[in-house]
């Protein structure tokens, strides 16, 4: 009989709170969104991992993400400038306000319109995430889009 292939993923995602601002009410119900949509459906290979389930902790050290993966014989630890996310969040984040409020009073065609821009931030987010993490840590789009989001959570001012 052949063994089951081996699957990784994310079973746990905890926020290191320490090293981060306090949250708001409306900043923790965005960061427990995001965590629970990566963890509905997550690809995550850490480098040199055996298989899942891994443990993952986010904090900020300096002007760094602080990744922590722990799994069944593996510790890794993964510090990645935050500079080179800094205008795509920062532009990600604006277009998300205006299509919020678009929602409120645009027409359809407007949103629409600022809708594919969003996903297309979104995407250029995570795929330079998925570049930043080469070599640390193996995700499949979708994850990676789902961790890019968590990132900024981490990062929405409300």
């Amino acid at each position: 009989m052949a063994e089951p292939p081996v699957r990784h993923w994310l079973d746990e995602v905890v926020i290191d709170e320490v090293s981060l601002a306090p949250a708001s009410p409306e900043q923790e119900d965005e960061r427990n969104v995001a965590i629970s949509d990566l963890l509905k459906e997550n690809y995550f290979e850490p480098e040199g991992g055996k298989g899942g389930p891994y443990r993952l902790r986010i904090g900020l050290v300096e002007n760094r993400l602080d990744l922590e993966i722990a799994g069944a014989g593996l510790e890794a630890r993964h510090l990645l400038s935050l500079t080179p996310f800094r205008r795509i969040v920062r532009d990600y984040m604006e277009i998300c306000r205006s299509y919020n409020e678009a929602l409120r009073k645009a027409s359809p065609s407007q949103i629409e319109s600022i809708d594919m821009g969003r996903r297309g931030l979104h995407n250029d987010g995570s795929e330079m995430l998925r570049d930043r993490l080469q070599g640390k840590v193996k995700t499949d789009v979708a994850s990676a889009r789902r961790l890019f989001t968590l990132i900024c959570a981490l990062h929405w001012r409300g």
